[in-house]
């Protein structure tokens, strides 16, 4: 993504998104860095956290626009509807 990408940050993750070549349906990519969580079971629960948000918000994503997700330490502690009024927040943002 580029520096000049649109972006929302939060104690859960940071989105960015940028238009895409590809207009139709939405697309997103979601990332637990092996730096903020050691374990491979701590990065995979991060990003089934993250789908399991965007499932509920799916009607909001823009089939214009490509989205990247990164998952911050805090997603650990976080409960479903905290995460998904946030990301609520961060697409409303990005549009």
């Amino acid at each position: 993504m580029a520096e000049d990408a649109p972006k929302f940050i939060c104690d859960f993750f940071i989105a960015k998104a940028r238009t895409t070549k590809w207009p139709g349906d939405a697309r997103y990519g979601l990332t637990a860095t092996k730096r903020t969580f050691k374990l491979a079971v701590n990065r995979n629960k991060a990003k089934r956290r993250l789908r399991a948000w965007l499932k509920e918000c799916e009607e909001m994503l823009n089939p214009t626009l490509d989205y990247v997700f990164i998952a911050r330490s805090m997603i650990s502690d976080a409960k479903l509807p905290d995460g998904v009024e946030q990301m609520k927040r961060a697409l409303k943002k990005l549009k």
